[in-house]
This record gives C-alpha cells, structure tokens and sequence, in this order.
C-alpha cells in the first residue's frame, strides 16, 4: 500500500499548523516518512533491505513529542500505537509480552480499514435496508409468493397470472410507502425487529507466559463459532430499525478476508510505534534490584525494533518496516545508556526545547486547534461570546511559565489547568448568564489567578 508522498516541506508545514516549534523534531519525523515513500518506489528486492531510520526524541514532558508522532501518522493514514515503555517493568510482566504492542497495532489497523471498507459499503447497505423495512412494513402476500415461486421455473409468457393485478397494487403501495418513509412520516411508527444480541459466556483468563494473552481471544472465537448467536425481538420506532437494518447490511458486504489482507500489510509497511517513557527502561550505574528487570525489558525490545514475526490472531505480522519513535525526558539518564543493540536501532536523535512564556502565547492562539479557540467555541454552544485580549494571553502565559519554574515543569499541558482554573465561575455559571459578551482581560485573569502564583504550596496542589 502506498502512502501519500508528501514532501518533507509539506509533512513539516502541516504539522506546523498543531504543533508549536520544535523544527529540529518535525524536520526528523518529516524525512523518516518521505524515506518510507522513496523505499516503497525502489525496487522490491532492494526495498526489503532499506530499514526505517527510528527516532528518540529527548525532552522533558508537555513540549509535542507525543503530539508529534501522532499527528504524523494521521498525515499518512498511518496505524498509530503509543505505548508506555514503563509498563513492561511492571510486577507480572515477563519476556515476549512486549510483542502485545504489535498485536495491539494490529487490532488498531483493522478497526481502521473496517471502518473505510464500512464507509463504501454504506450506500448499497442503506438501499438494501430500506428494502427490509419496506417488506416489514408490508409484508408480501400468500398469492405474491406463490406466483414469484412459479415463475422461478415456467416461462412468465405461458402461464396466467390470476394474481397479477393484485401484485401491481401492492407494488404502487410500496412505492407510496417508500415516498412516506423518505419524507420521515413514518419516524414515528414502531416496527417489529430480530436483532442479534451479543454473545456472552463464562469469563476465561489464562496466566501464562510469551504470548498466552492472545490465545484467551482465539479461544473466544472459536466458542462463538460453535454456540449459535442469540436473536431477540425487539420494537423500535423506523429510523432505529434502519439504522440498525443498515449495520446488519454493511456487515454482510463487507470482505473480512480483504480487510484482514489489508491491515496486515498496512501494519507492516506503515505502522508506527511510540515509545514513550523509554528513559524508564534504562538501567542506573547499579547492577542489581529493578535495573536488571529494565535491561531485560530492552533486550526483549530489541528483536522486535531489528524486526522479526509476531504472531497474532490475524496471521504472522513481520515487524521490519514499523518506525519506531521513541521519547524520554533523559534528565538522570541519557541515550548513550541504552544496551548498544539498542541505541544502533535509533539512528536518529532530536532534542525538544522547553517551553516558555512566547512559545505559551503561540500555543494558546496560533494552532487550528488552539485553546482560546476551543474554550470561544464551548461557550458559544452557550450562546455566550467569549473573547481574549492581546494581554490577557500573554497573561495566561506568564502565570504558565512562572508555575512551570516554581514546580514540576509539564510543559503545555500547564496551560489546560490554568485555562481551567481561570474560566471554572464562567463554566459553571453559563447557563444562567444573563450577561452573553464577555472579554478576559489581562486585570481579570491576574484577579483570578494571582493567589495562586503568590501561593507556592496553593500552586502545587491546585495546578
């Protein structure tokens, strides 16, 4: 499957338009995904040897690492996993457990192409289901059935048709009946469906090693191919039974056979994983205790980043072409102390700024998704116009970077809290406003916020 082929310039332009500097990141990031177009138009047998060039990112928390890698894989139409690397460290996780992220990415990958194949199927499942509603809504007659059945096996020309006036006139019904339906005349009507309920069984829970988890779904899968799915009848008004007639419908036409084919190769030739907190699983000067669990947790990484085949419930899924983008803050630790295997698997490094008080004023308005233009929207849902002066963002910002400095730096995601906490009376009290046109000013958010900067111990808990 080809991906888009855009350009380094266009990939770092879009990304650009969420994320706030970092040019060193998303110039990385930009190549790694061009490198992948340019060795999907090289030759087949030369382009099973072209490796991705995996990536750490190496900065401290809130600052777009993550953010970075996700908006590329929506770029690309790419299957997109973050995972915690931490979380392999903990109690009760032991070896191959870490190839559970590629099953993961899988499942990710045919829930996306599902959902496409879905969309195009959804036209025909629409038409085929307003023909079941139709037919419950008029249910065809004995004598109807009966000249139908005839006329499967006698030539239509050499027999009578006694009932052939009467099928007409049910015909004229039904298209009457199909005008109505479209006009929504009959939304309110109640109509008689079999739906298929969910199945449900006794819980089955394996403890095992290397791989185990996923033999609890296949298990599953097979019972549910043995005991036969319950139907139950249920009365809904007729735009919920079209709804539902419709999702029956796209279920039948869809290929699984294809979508399976599909997501696989997608996986393999697209998919990217982010690897976040990796810093976590790099061993301290000591040799004993946790260390030792954290340099086990890495070599386990190891033979799926050099690529191997993890096998899933879908089939063998090879992990050779999946970039990797890991992510650390590295503040006790750094790179060069990953095991050697490892650090030869991440060719590339970047290093994210920290951020402060101009790059806070940009977050806040610059980006399609900025937060001044999320918290204006919420309130006009409200009816209430919301606006922010020049100076009350650069405000907002300043009160960010002196909290980050004073406590635990977290980057961005301080200005969610104290958006939060400057707008939390307005919030709250919408609904009832008599007042619709509000303006924060630079006076309004040092009322509402000062206490909380003059406060250290205030500033820690609240913020």
């Amino acid at each position: 499957m080809k991906n888009s082929g855009l350009t380094p310039r266009q990939i770092v332009e879009k990304l650009d338009r969420h994320i706030i500097g970092q040019a060193d990141a998303k110039r990385a990031v930009a190549i790694a995904l061009r490198n992948r177009w340019r060795r999907q138009n090289v030759p087949e047998d030369l382009a099973e040897e072209i490796s991705p060039k995996n990536i750490i990112m190496i900065g401290p928390t809130g600052v777009g690492k993550t953010e970075i890698a996700r908006r590329l894989a929506k770029l690309d139409n790419s299957p997109f996993l973050k995972v915690e690397a931490s979380k392999f460290t903990e109690v009760g996780y032991v070896g191959r457990d870490v190839e559970s992220m590629v099953r993961d990415l899988v499942e990710l990958s045919i829930n996306m192409v599902k959902a496409q194949e879905h969309e195009s199927v959804q036209a025909k499942a629409s038409q085929m289901a307003e023909e079941k509603l139709l037919d419950l809504l008029l249910p065809p007659r004995l004598a109807e059935r009966r000249v139908g059945d005839m006329l499967e096996d006698i030539d239509r020309d050499v027999i009578e048709l006694p009932a052939e006036e009467q099928i007409q006139k049910q015909e004229a019904t039904r298209e009457k009946l199909r005008t109505l339906l479209k006009d929504g005349r009959l939304d309110e009507r109640m109509v008689e469906l079999e739906v298929s309920e969910p199945r449900s069984g006794p819980m089955i829970e394996i403890f095992s090693a290397a791989g185990m988890e996923d033999m609890g779904l296949n298990i599953k899968d097979m019972l549910s191919n043995i005991m036969p799915q319950k139907k139950k009848r249920r009365s809904v008004k007729v735009p919920e039974a079209l709804e539902i007639l419709a999702a029956e419908e796209a279920q039948k036409l869809i290929d699984m056979d294809k979508v399976t084919k599909t997501a696989l190769d997608l996986v393999e030739q697209s998919g990217i994983i982010f690897l976040d907190e990796i810093d976590k699983i790099v061993a301290s000067d000591s040799q004993h205790g946790p260390d030792v669990s954290r340099e086990g947790v890495q070599r386990d990484l190891l033979p799926i980043v050099e690529g191997s085949n993890v096998n899933t419930r879908y089939g063998m899924v090879r992990t050779d072409h999946i970039l990797f983008i890991a992510a650390g803050a590295f503040s006790g630790t750094k790179p060069s102390d990953l095991i050697p295997e490892l650090q030869g698997r991440f060719p590339i490094r970047v290093e994210l700024d920290s951020l402060g008080k101009e790059e806070f004023v940009r977050i806040l308005t610059e980006p399609k998704n900025a937060l001044v233009k999320q918290y204006t929207e919420m309130m006009a849902t409200e009816e209430i116009s919301l606006s922010f002066t020049t100076d009350a963002v650069e405000q907002i910002a300043e009160v960010a970077t002196i909290v980050n400095e004073r406590t635990e730096n977290i980057g961005a995601r301080r200005l969610y809290t104290i958006m939060e906490s400057l707008l939390e009376d307005i919030s709250f009290d919408a609904p009832d406003m008599k007042e619709k046109k509000i303006v924060i000013d630079a006076k309004y958010v040092e009322e509402k916020l000062d206490n909380i900067v003059e406060d250290e111990d205030l500033s820690r808990y609240i913020l």
